[in-house]
């Protein structure tokens, strides 16, 4: 086994990174959509499209087009609103309404140390999030949450436009290593999700880092990742010199025995 050495850090955004969660964001994300559109789409027919076409993109496994594209194809022709009339409106929403969002999103202390960190090391970073929003939206959280892109440099932040599956399939994490140009093994994926975030990252033969309550269980016992905790803990565990050296994943393991 040749000796390997971490070259790319790859980082969840909500929950992980920010707090952002989902029980309350979703719910408000929607009233202001339906506020949004009600001159020209009825509202709950809107979300209900909504809902549908993120199922399709939920299910894009790599083999088709971007993410942006399946929504578009699934969205559009069902509300029977030409894309070239809706998709302007919508451009909008995120400029003008989406902000009003920020208040539901707190940022996490540790975050931007572990940045600091990965940029001091040369480490390539990517902002992996489930990619069903469009950039714009998901800038904007990093920026609530303190680690936007006018403040850190990120190699890849992945969004609908960009990618061509979701997290929910390995083929997500395979996109992440052909734009980094990375083996798997120089990579170490940090997320609180087991499924999306360790279990898949795994199956494409990344490391990973689960952000979860010690108590938590694990859903997949082929499955072990390198460490778990908080953000914090992951944090001591990185300035501490555990992924530093080369065969990190042994030396992490035992570290947090």
């Amino acid at each position: 086994m040749r000796p390997v050495r971490l070259k790319a850090l790859l980082l969840d955004l909500d929950d992980t990174l920010i707090d952002n969660p989902m029980d309350s964001f979703i719910p408000a994300y929607f009233a202001a959509l339906r506020e949004w559109v009600a001159g020209v789409v009825p509202p709950e027919r809107f979300i209900a499209e909504l809902k549908a076409a993120t199922r399709a993109m939920a299910a894009n496994d790599g083999s088709g087009p971007s993410n942006e594209e399946v929504f578009a194809a699934a969205f559009y022709p069902a509300l029977g609103v030409p894309r070239g009339e809706l998709e302007p409106l919508l451009d909008r929403f995120y400029r003008e309404a989406f902000p009003r969002l920020a208040p539901l999103t707190a940022p996490r202390p540790a975050a931007p140390r572990i940045l600091e960190w990965a940029h001091a090391r040369g480490l390539q970073v990517v902002i992996a999030t489930n990619p069903l929003f469009p950039r714009s939206a998901i800038e904007q959280r990093m920026a609530w949450g303190g680690i936007g892109v006018d403040r850190y440099r990120y190699a890849l932040v992945t969004s609908y436009e960009n990618c061509r599956a979701t997290k929910s399939h390995p083929a997500y994490y395979r996109e992440i290593l052909a734009a980094l140009g990375r083996h798997p093994d120089e990579c170490l994926m940090v997320g609180d999700r087991w499924d999306w975030d360790i279990a898949c990252a795994g199956a494409a033969g990344i490391a990973s880092y689960w952000i979860a309550e010690p108590a938590a269980a694990a859903q997949a016992a082929e499955v072990e990742p390198v460490g778990r905790g908080s953000l914090d803990d992951f944090l001591v565990a990185a300035l501490g010199g555990a992924f530093d050296s080369e065969r990190f994943e042994p030396q992490v393991r035992e570290a947090l025995r």
